[in-house]
């Protein structure tokens, strides 16, 4: 089977999302309550006592909500790079120091057969990252606050057979709307969130015939509506490829319910 995974939630209210194998189940930061996480794994059949670990991508609330109370729960290994960590010591409360794992960005952590490697990204953090995980054959990349697509985020999450991908705003929705000028700044700047617009052009340097499906992620619920990012997200792909060229299936996520399994070997 290989990889399956789903994105439990996404968005400004809160991230996670698990990736699973026969024998390795990590989770992607859990920024929702413990509780609420612990319902979005029962709906998948799964508790965080199935859980080998929890890797985070950066410190804001809307990824860690719940990260210090699920780790403390399980006995749960929590991997992230040094500077995320002098930022959670101070946020998630008390973590067991067998279970506070450095992994420094582009480190490489292997479950099983899974192989987890991490790659920065520029956003408004300590220093912030991303995953691809690998296994066999297998390619699955998750690259979401992204103040911009830089070439070594490009190298890293190119060929991917399922990419999540932010698609955060559209920016005259974000222009016009009630957000102060100094936000507003912050989210169009290259430390803050992918547009529509540069989310699918992004996409066009990095999908190939390999890639089947992307799922378009932490969508503002202000600045934003899925049916305009897939719209703008596909013109985007359609106006730089060229009519036989490969195009990948654009799929939803939601801030308030996880995305259905996706296995990586199903077309």
């Amino acid at each position: 089977m290989g990889i399956r995974f789903s994105v439990l939630a996404s968005g400004s209210t809160g991230n996670i999302t698990i990736v699973a194998t026969e024998e390795s189940k990590v989770l992607i930061d859990a920024g929702l309550s413990a509780k609420r996480v612990e319902q979005l794994l029962n709906e998948k059949d799964l508790s965080g006592a199935d859980l080998d670990a929890i890797v985070v991508t950066h410190e804001h609330s809307d990824h860690i909500k719940g990260l210090g109370a699920m780790a403390r729960k399980y006995d749960l290994p929590v991997y992230a790079n040094e500077k995320t960590w002098e930022q959670l010591d101070r946020l998630i409360g008390g973590i067991a120091n067998d279970k506070r794992c450095v992994m420094e960005t582009g480190g490489v952590l292997d479950l099983g057969k899974l192989r987890v490697e991490s790659f920065g990204i520029s956003h408004d953090a300590a220093e912030p990252v991303g995953y691809c995980f690998y296994h066999e054959n297998q390619k699955l990349s998750v690259a979401t606050d992204l103040g911009y697509m830089s070439p070594k985020v490009k190298e890293q999450i190119d060929d991917s057979d399922v990419l999540v991908l932010e698609s955060n705003h559209d920016v005259e929705m974000l222009r016009v709307g009630k957000y102060p000028w100094n936000i507003k700044r912050r989210i169009l700047s290259d430390i803050g969130h992918l547009s529509n617009e540069a989310s699918g052009i992004g996409l066009v340097d990095v999908m190939t015939d390999r890639t089947k499906r992307v799922y378009l992620a932490h969508l503002s619920r202000d600045h934003n509506m899925m049916d305009l990012a897939k719209l703008t997200v596909g013109q985007m792909v359609e106006e730089r490829l060229a009519p036989d060229d490969h195009r990948a299936r654009l799929m939803d996520t939601y801030y308030d319910r996880a995305t259905a399994w996706d296995r990586l070997d199903e077309e």
